[in-house]
C-alpha cells in the first residue's frame, strides 16, 4: 500500500497548490483552461481506447456495465453525497455541481489506465513501487492543474484512488493470474472510453452520468473468468 499512499499524498499536495493558484486566476482564463483540459482529456482517452483487442468485448462491457450502473444509479448516490458536502463548504459565487464534477473527472483520470493496474500488481506481488511513484508524479501535475480550475473536488478523488488502486494492490495475488495482458488492454480500452466521455463533459458537449459507467471497466475481467 506504500505506493498508493505516495500517490494519494502527491494528489493532495498538487491539488492544494492548485487551489492556492486558483485564487489568482481570472474566471475567463479559468474557463479557457477548463476547455483546454477537456481537449487534453480527450487525447488521453483516444490514445488508450486503441489498446483494445476485441471490439465485441468492449461493446458487451459498455452495455452490461452501464445497465448495472443505471440500475444501481451510482451517479445519483455519489453526487447526492458530494452535494451535501458542497452545501457546507461552498463559497459565495461557486456554482452547484463543481465539487462533484471535480471529484468524478479527476477520479477517472487518476484511476483509469494500465499504469494503475500494472503498478498496483507490481506493488502487491513484488513490493515494486516504481510505476506507482512514476504515476504519482504525473498525478501531482494533473491534480495541480485540475484543482486550479475545478476546485476542492479534485482532493476528494483520493478516496477513489485509495479504494480502487489500494484494493488492487491488496488482492494482487488473487487477480494476477486473471489479469492477462489481453484483459488489461480491454479494461484500459473501456476505461479510456470513460475518459473520452469525461473530456466531452468538460467541454460542455455532453452531460453524461459517468459514475454509472464505472462498472463497465470491470466487465472484461468478469468475461475472462466466465470464458
Amino acid at each position: 500500500m506504500i505506493g498508493t499512499y505516495i500517490n494519494v499524498f502527491a494528489i493532495l499536495i498538487g491539488g492544494t497548490i492548485g487551489l492556492i493558484l486558483k485564487k489568482g486566476i481570472p474566471e475567463k482564463i479559468g474557463n479557457s483552461l477548463m476547455k483546454g483540459l477537456g481537449l487534453c482529456t480527450l487525447f488521453i482517452g483516444i490514445q488508450g481506447a486503441f489498446k483494445g483487442e476485441n471490439t465485441l468485448v468492449m461493446i458487451i462491457s459498455m452495455v452490461v456495465g452501464i445497465f448495472i450502473g443505471e440500475l444501481i444509479d451510482i451517479d445519483k448516490r455519489v453526487t447526492s453525497g458530494i452535494n451535501k458536502i458542497e452545501k457546507k463548504v461552498a463559497k459565495n459565487g461557486q456554482s452547484q455541481g463543481t465539487l462533484s464534477q471535480g471529484f468524478i473527472s479527476s477520479s477517472l483520470l487518476f484511476c483509469v489506465g494500465s499504469m494503475t493496474i500494472i503498478g498496483s500488481l507490481n506493488a502487491g506481488l513484488q513490493g515494486d513501487y516504481t510505476m506507482l511513484i512514476t504515476k504519482s508524479t504525473l498525478d501531482f501535475c494533473s491534480s495541480l492543474i485540475f484543482a486550479s480550475t475545478m476546485g476542492v473536488g479534485v482532493l476528494l478523488s483520493v478516496i477513489f484512488v485509495l479504494v480502487y488502486q489500494g484494493g488492487l494492490t491488496l488482492i494482487a495475488s488473487v487477480v494476477a493470474p486473471i489479469l492477462t495482458t489481453s484483459v488489461m488492454n480491454e479494461m484500459t480500452c473501456v476505461g479510456s472510453l470513460l475518459i473520452i466521455a469525461t473530456g466531452l463533459n468538460l467541454l460542455g458537449i455532453t452531460k453524461l452520468k459517468l459514475m454509472n459507467y464505472i462498472p463497465a471497466m470491470f466487465i472484461p475481467l468478469l468475461l475472462s473468468i466466465w470464458l
